[in-house]
């Protein structure tokens, strides 16, 4: 299922495009990223769940965009980006990031936000979710680069 969504994706106006890889652009997200989970934390504080829930989400995005764009992939569809990163690394690298984006379409369009004890173990996961992608990021060789980018060339033909 995965494997035609990407193909699909890429047929999208402005799903998945294959660029060269941005490195510069890739720091400005994992940036954004570290700032957006100050946000949440801050939010959370201010006993602000609703929009701690959204803002996690965005911290997640915004590290998993980093590693698209360190590896030249652009995309401006959430679901297709989190479904090509899942073909990439797996699904446990993304299973958090779907729950986290499925509650953050819960509270922001229908105000279902889960109560503070649910939303502070979201924060801790979202935590884990940015350093790992950040780690991911930092240790990526040209070698490991390439290869992600022939996986996602082979889905942008078919």
């Amino acid at each position: 299922m995965v494997k035609s969504k990407i193909s699909w994706c890429f047929r999208l106006k402005d799903g998945l495009n294959i660029t060269e890889p941005n490195t510069r652009l890739a720091d400005s997200y994992r940036d954004e990223a570290r700032n957006s989970l100050l946000r949440a934390e801050k939010n959370f504080e201010d006993n602000d769940l609703l929009w701690t829930t959204v803002v996690i989400y965005y911290a997640e995005y915004y590290a998993l965009y980093s590693f698209l764009q360190k590896i030249g992939i652009k995309c401006e569809n959430h679901t297709c980006s989190i479904a090509a990163v899942t073909e990439l690394l797996c699904e446990e690298k993304t299973r958090t990031i779907n729950d986290h984006k499925n509650k953050r379409i819960d509270a922001q369009y229908y105000m279902r936000v889960d109560k503070k004890g649910e939303v502070e173990q979201m924060l801790r996961e979202a935590q884990m979710v940015v350093a790992m992608f950040d780690e991911m990021i930092s240790n990526l060789s040209d070698e490991k680069i390439e290869r992600y980018r022939t996986i996602m060339k082979k889905f942008s033909v078919l």
